[in-house]
């Protein structure tokens, strides 16, 4: 784990390895980036509000449908680099589907705290303006400008722990 911790340990006090809250939303995100089923990365994303998990969404195809860890990778195949022909790829980013897990069971996003492993594209960064998510908390960058250019147009904070 990483983030602040308190360590004190005065006149027979305990010690408490407590978290803070980002480094513990961002721990549960690591753990729901692990159900991904895209063979290049493993990512998971968390909507939160008043420190309370409203969602959860890891990278992956749609519901129903056969997972590229059953059928392969057409960008793989074709060699496409990274955060290039989004269109030939049968997943969803997990933002996307963090948005969509929400939207499915009637929980409002407006006001929330996006919790990522990632920084998220252009595409999930348009969806999460109009999402009406205020923060972002993330562990591991992703080189996209105009994601974190129209980020920050809209006065989103984005926090990299």
């Amino acid at each position: 784990m990483t983030g602040k911790k308190s360590t004190k340990k005065d006149s027979g006090e305990k010690i408490n390895n407590r978290p803070d809250w980002d480094t513990y939303f961002l721990d549960i995100v690591e753990v729901v980036s692990r159900r991904s089923t895209c063979r290049r990365r493993s990512v998971g994303a968390g909507l939160v509000r008043d420190r309370r998990i409203l969602a959860t969404g890891y990278n992956g195809a749609p519901s129903k449908l056969k997972h590229c860890l059953e059928i392969g990778c057409l960008r793989e195949q074709l060699k496409v680099p990274s955060g290039e022909r989004h269109e030939l790829c049968r997943g969803l980013h997990a933002e996307q589907n963090v948005i969509i897990q929400a939207a499915l069971h009637g929980v409002i996003t407006k006001g929330s705290t996006l919790y990522c492993t990632n920084q998220p594209c252009v595409i999930c960064a348009k969806m999460i303006i109009n999402a009406g998510i205020v923060r972002i908390v993330i562990r591991d960058g992703y080189s996209d400008k105009l994601a974190t250019d129209m980020l920050k147009e809209a006065g989103i904070i984005v926090v990299q722990l």
